[in-house]
């Protein structure tokens, strides 16, 4: 066993520590380095990372200025676009109303020549007549002194005698000059009839817009249907009986339709569905509060429409109740044609008319806007629209020429003005002209097959044919049971049996045709 010196030991210890400690520190400090070379690498990558995702935000940024920049060109070459077209617009307005002046004033150049020519006519009459009187004077004497001579009759006797075959013959001509007078005036009045309402109808042309008794609101999906429904029903119940109308939910998809006789009611209810369709918030409170809410923006739309139609005819003085009844006349429809665009057409109309006469324009264009009125509130009162629109218009102060052109212009009264024949000329015009008025489809085809019967039903009759929309009845019949007399009297007797059966608008022309053909073969 060996004997160490514990102080050896002691340093021999101390000097392993030492070494451990020191082996400890140097594999620390390493590892240290290693952090540090590690650390300083992921800050590099970092710095690279955060400028490459600064390039990328800069190229994002510049893109994005780029695609505003585009956009805001794009508006603002649609602005120039629209603002080129309403220049077009006005120009094409412009130049119309330029032709419409040049169409006058060849008319005013035709009435002119038309009266120098008829002046000068007259004077030569005059002439005429001036040298047959002296003619006569002179047969007169002759006569009087051959009387005298062969019949030895005295003066007054002669005189008497003279003067009983000198009235015979003047009035024998004045019957002759009479009836060829009448008969020219006739002849030449219808020719300046017709002048003057070509001339109405070709400086009149309106726009046309169609409704129905039924109005159509679109859903974003069926779902909308159970919350207008309701629990147990009560939303739509509600909104009935708030709104006054029908509303009919069925299969047809996303969509549910709104029906009531009053147009202003329906479009009330549908403006007011498609709110709390936005709104989403549909219960009994939220729909009274918005009908009512609509009804009162109603109110002031129909004054906003009839102050329009006012401004459009240039018509003044209308009592505000009579305004707010024309507004009313935009929601009612009669054959398909729009009441109050119908009205402004007959109003122009009107004007047209009675400028060519020399007469009032405005008080024209006035019977012609006001004639229909009555349409916006026969609902309400017991009576025909003429007569329901006369007592409106003499309860809102217009004069006895309005009122009596209203209720005069079906002929339910005797017209007491030229007026009240305008206003009959101008709704026919409006009323009958093509394209001005359509019917239901079903009415349509019931009213061609109620022609074709009558037509077949005749004895002699083989085929018949409606052709013309409605508005010419071809009539084919056998020429071995109907000769050439009796055509005209067989088209006259179907011509009367639709007259009294079948309920159209303007006319139809009844057409019979009778031929016979012959075949031989050569062989």
């Amino acid at each position: 066993m060996l004997n160490i010196n514990p102080y050896l030991a002691i340093v021999i210890g101390v000097i392993l520590g030492f070494g451990i400690a020191l082996i400890i520190y140097i594999a620390k400090r390493n590892s240290a380095f290693k952090l540090i070379s590690q650390a300083t690498s992921i800050s590099e990558d970092l710095t690279k990372d955060a400028k490459k995702e600064a390039e990328t935000a800069k190229k994002a940024a510049i893109l994005e200025a780029r695609e505003e920049w585009f956009k805001q060109k794009r508006i603002l070459d649609i602005e120039v676009k629209e603002r080129q077209n309403e220049l077009r617009a006005q120009e094409k307005k412009y130049n119309e109303r330029l032709g419409s002046l040049d169409k006058r004033l060849d008319s005013l150049d035709k009435k002119e020549s038309s009266l120098t020519e008829q002046e000068n006519k007259l004077k030569s009459k005059e002439n005429e007549l001036s040298d047959k009187k002296q003619e006569l004077e002179t047969t007169i004497q002759h006569q009087k002194n051959k009387l005298a001579e062969i019949a030895g009759l005295s003066r007054e006797e002669a005189i008497a005698r003279l003067r009983e075959e000198l009235i015979s013959q003047a009035r024998q001509v004045a019957a002759n000059d009479a009836r060829q007078t009448i008969e020219q005036l006739k002849l030449d009045a219808g020719k300046k009839a017709a002048e003057i309402l070509s001339t109405a109808i070709q400086r009149m042309a309106v726009d046309h817009v169609s409704e129905t008794t039924v109005s159509v609101v679109s859903l974003p999906s069926d779902e909308m249907k159970g919350r207008i429904i309701g629990r147990e029903g009560r939303n739509i119940r509600t909104f009935e009986k708030a709104s006054g109308v029908d509303l009919i939910i069925d299969d047809t998809p996303e969509a549910v339709v709104l029906s009531c006789f009053d147009p202003v009611r329906r479009e009330i209810a549908r403006l007011s569905l498609e709110k709390l369709i936005s709104d989403g918030r549909i219960h009994p409170g939220r729909i009274e509060e918005v009908i009512v809410k609509t009804t009162k923006e109603m109110e002031e739309t129909l004054i906003k429409i009839g102050e329009k139609a006012v401004l459009e005819t240039n018509i003044h003085n209308i009592s505000p109740n009579l305004i707010k009844v024309l507004g009313r006349l935009h929601y009612r429809t009669s054959y398909g044609q729009n009441v109050l665009q119908h009205s402004i057409e007959a109003a122009w109309i009107c004007g047209i008319l009675a400028a060519e006469l020399g007469l009032d324009q405005e008080i024209a264009r006035r019977a012609g806007m006001l004639h229909d009125i009555g349409k916006a509130v026969d609902h309400e009162f017991d009576g025909t629209h003429a007569i329901i629109g006369a007592n409106l218009a003499r309860k809102n102060g217009e004069s006895k020429l309005i009122v009596n052109a209203i209720e005069a212009h079906h002929e339910e009264v005797e017209a007491l003005s030229v007026y009240a024949a305008l206003a009959q000329a101008s709704d026919a015009i409006s009323g009958a002209r093509p394209g001005a008025r359509r019917e239901m489809l079903e009415t349509y085809m019931q009213r061609l097959a109620k022609l074709e019967e009558i037509a077949n039903s005749v004895e002699g009759v083989n085929k018949s044919y409606a052709i013309q929309a409605g508005r010419e009845l071809r009539i084919i019949v056998e020429p071995s049971v109907i000769d050439e007399n009796q055509t005209n009297l067989l088209a006259t007797e179907i011509a009367a049996s639709i007259e009294k059966q079948v309920q159209y608008p303007g006319q139809i022309k009844v057409t019979v045709i009778r031929e016979t053909r012959q075949i031989a073969m050569a062989k």
